[in-house]
């Protein structure tokens, strides 16, 4: 007599993505509540029950949550985002306050942020519904530079901001190149304009701090080439396919397509494109008439002919 084996789990594959990021990227939950999912048992891939997130899957699997067909993955999608001071950037707060995700409009997918911004910073915070996107432009590596307005506490030694071009290390943290320049010295306070390519956690503030000047006031103006414009606060507006896809050098059919699903709205109308050629057509048809003209011409004059 033999033992009947043991259920077994699907094969590891080191094609396609893990699981929880194909269930995160379906807008399900976040990743990490995706893993929480699969320890539960509440994850079946091709039928069979899966209780570790380390599994690959493909678009051929079949993944099933709570019972549920997992749906195609969403195309990749980025927002800009006013945030106002006084709200975390997390989706849950353990002290109770109020999270940017609180104030965002109901109509939203579920987002993360791209990088973040503290509680009293202000201004430009990027949304997206991808993490791998959001991971992409969180990297030194991108070259996206962040571009703040700061007011910052006493008068301002410009050739200490020249100095922070080389970088400089604050109790044992290396920051990279900034760029600080004096927008306007008042009395007791000065706006400066500063730019980092790292964003390093709480970077602008320690480094100004360290140079005696406490930041007062911060606004992230611009995210590489994104810039905070003329958003109100607390206003989202969504960055067109087209030009998410220009920023990240895509320009694959495949892209193309995926990147422009759910925002046809926001393209130019069909007839406005297609006017160029609707007027050429009544010009085709003029000619085609003119032609038939002629043909009944000469026809007539023919006849005329053989009766003479």
């Amino acid at each position: 007599m033999t033992d009947t084996p043991a259920q077994q789990q699907p094969k590891p594959s080191t094609e396609g993505e893990r699981i929880a990021k194909r269930i995160a990227r379906a807008g399900i939950c976040s990743r990490r509540d995706a893993e929480r999912l699969i320890e539960e048992g509440q994850v079946s891939v091709n039928g069979e029950v899966i209780t570790s997130p380390a599994l690959n899957v493909t678009a051929n699997d079949k993944i099933m949550v709570k019972g549920m067909r997992l749906s195609a993955p969403e195309a990749p999608r980025l927002w800009r985002y006013h945030k106002p001071r006084g709200l975390v950037v997390t989706a849950r707060d353990d002290k109770g306050r109020e999270t940017i995700f609180d104030h965002l409009p109901p109509h939203l997918p579920r987002t993360i942020t791209v990088g973040r911004l503290d509680l009293d910073s202000e201004g430009l915070l990027l949304l997206t519904n991808d993490g791998a996107l959001a991971r992409h432009l969180e990297l030194p590596a991108t070259g996206w530079s962040r571009k703040y307005k700061v007011r910052v506490q006493g008068r301002v030694d410009e050739d200490k901001l020249a100095g922070l071009e080389n970088g400089i290390t604050i109790d044992g943290v290396r920051y990279g190149a900034i760029e600080a320049r004096l927008e306007t010295q008042m009395n007791s306070n000065a706006w400066l304009v500063i730019s980092i390519r790292e964003g390093k956690n709480r970077e602008v503030r320690r480094v100004m701090e360290h140079l005696g000047h406490p930041v007062s006031r911060l606004i992230r103006l611009s995210y590489g080439p994104f810039q905070l414009g003329r958003l109100e606060k607390g206003q989202v507006e969504e960055v067109r396919p087209s030009i998410l896809r220009e920023q990240l050098g895509q320009s694959d059919s495949k892209s193309a397509q995926a990147g422009t699903q759910g925002q046809t709205k926001s393209r130019p109308k069909a007839k406005r494109a297609q006017s160029p050629s609707a007027a050429k057509g009544p010009t085709l048809r003029l000619g085609k008439s003119r032609h038939a003209a002629k043909g009944a011409q000469h026809a007539d004059h023919s006849r005329k002919q053989k009766r003479r």
